[in-house]
């Protein structure tokens, strides 16, 4: 299949049909100018089945000294990273985090922590977790609670919808079937997958994505694209790899912003009615061509920093949205940064 007929047969997505995985590996040929045009359909994708464009906002709640081996990650205690690592922030401190960021404009707010997960509803610091949750609803009953926790038990994942969870973040971080030579730990893929599944009985909406960058092929990441859609998750965030110092992976070379753009559009072809969100590496990874990613069909992003590393301030994020409008929504206001998913 030459490169201009796999963009045109990658049309009918816009009329509500859906890839194969070798017409999506198809898209993976197009090189230079073409990306534009394979940019441009995933932009009226993402604008006739996605429109809202939503900010969220996390916070790193407990920090680093992780038992798990993720070879990408700073907070691993088997890498020597020097980031900054404490326990569960206490309730108090959550909720300033989350007043913070809502007087902002930001409705999505995500606690974070690191570790192997919960299994235990009677665990302490799950315990704590809930009631910062009660918290939370309490002060601000439109704020979408996010939450990524790690493994979860149906037991540990019922309590936390029956506490107001609204969505999980629970990544598949690449190609299911190669997950296990980035991780050496605890846990594998089949757990993260019964992790999601337990969730979604429960009705809580799920994130789940991955990182670009890892050293995968193409046929990796159209394959993460695919896991993500046969588990009907509702959000896909997408990491591109910051190479931290003291981390297996600290010599990765960076990703070009055209592959980068390639890989989002592919993205929401697979998954048209999806949230897209760029998450850690935008500013690192595309610089100048951050806008880029908008109209490369994503439609959320983190806001106000990440977990280990700084991002941009909410409002410079703010205007670079409102200054995006025009393009990414076809002048017909679909453009909003209080409500909606993320």
């Amino acid at each position: 299949m030459n490169i201009s007929h796999a963009i045109e047969v990658a049309y009918k997505v816009l009329d509500g049909g859906m890839l194969s995985f070798d017409e999506a590996m198809a898209l993976t040929e197009v090189e230079g100018n073409d990306i534009l045009d394979l940019v441009s359909l995933a932009n009226k994708v993402r604008d006739k089945f996605a429109p809202a464009i939503v900010p969220c906002s996390i916070l790193n709640a407990k920090s680093g000294v992780c038992s798990q081996n993720c070879k990408f990650c700073a907070q691993s205690g088997h890498h020597h990273t020097g980031i900054d690592s404490y326990p569960l922030l206490d309730e108090v401190k959550v909720v300033e985090a989350a007043r913070t960021v809502y007087s902002q404009g930001v409705r999505s707010f995500g606690i974070v922590t690191s570790g192997y997960g919960y299994l235990d509803t009677h665990s302490p610091e799950f315990q704590k977790i809930l009631s910062a949750m009660d918290s939370l609803k309490k002060e601000f009953p439109d704020l979408n609670i996010c939450l990524s926790l790690g493994i979860l038990s149906e037991e540990t994942a019922k309590a936390l919808a029956e506490h107001g969870a609204y969505r999980y973040n629970m990544n598949l971080q690449t190609n299911p079937e190669r997950y296990a030579e980035l991780i050496s730990d605890m846990h594998g893929i089949k757990e993260k997958v019964q992790t999601i599944k337990h969730l979604q009985k429960y009705g809580v909406s799920i994130c789940c994505g991955g990182i670009l960058g890892l050293g995968e092929n193409w046929i990796d990441r159209v394959k993460m694209a695919f896991a993500c859609r046969e588990l009907d998750v509702d959000g896909i965030p997408l990491n591109v790899l910051i190479p931290i110092p003291g981390t297996p992976l600290e010599g990765r070379p960076p990703m070009e912003p055209a592959e980068v753009a390639k890989a989002f559009a592919i993205f929401r072809l697979v998954n048209p009615t999806k949230t897209i969100k760029f998450a850690a590496g935008r500013e690192t990874a595309m610089k100048d061509f951050q806008g880029l990613l908008m109209l490369a069909g994503m439609n959320s992003l983190i806001t106000g920093g990440y977990l280990t590393t700084r991002g941009r301030s909410i409002e410079d994020d703010r205007r670079f949205l409102c200054n995006l409008q025009g393009f990414t929504c076809g002048g017909k206001g679909g453009h909003n940064t209080k409500q909606g998913d993320n």
